[in-house]
């Protein structure tokens, strides 16, 4: 399940309801590959360690991450896959979250 809903992604690209909901499917997938590329950064599944039972709240610092990425990656799908774009600032909010092990 995603950690971010349809409606927050539409907020953050600034969507009116006059825009319907023409790009629904697509805006959902983005946020379905954002969630995966932050977990694989991460090595864990979000939801497995946060918001479950007598487990701490998943942080707004990764609901962000999700967020951000999923909104670049909308605004820049006519961008070669190769230069998918993260923003500014997430990798650095990825590592305070990653399990590192060596």
């Amino acid at each position: 399940m995603a950690i971010l809903t349809l409606a927050q992604l539409k907020e953050e690209l600034g969507f009116t309801d006059d825009l319907g909901t023409a790009d629904d499917d697509l805006l959902t997938r983005k946020i379905a590959a954002a969630q995966d590329h932050v977990e694989r950064v991460l090595g864990y599944q979000i939801e497995a360690t946060f918001g479950g039972e007598d487990q701490d709240p998943i942080p707004p610092a990764l609901i962000e991450a999700v967020s951000q990425i999923a909104a670049a990656w909308y605004e820049a799908r006519d961008e070669s896959e190769d230069k998918l774009p993260l923003p500014f600032g997430v990798a650095a909010v990825l590592d305070g979250y990653r399990e590192f092990t060596f």
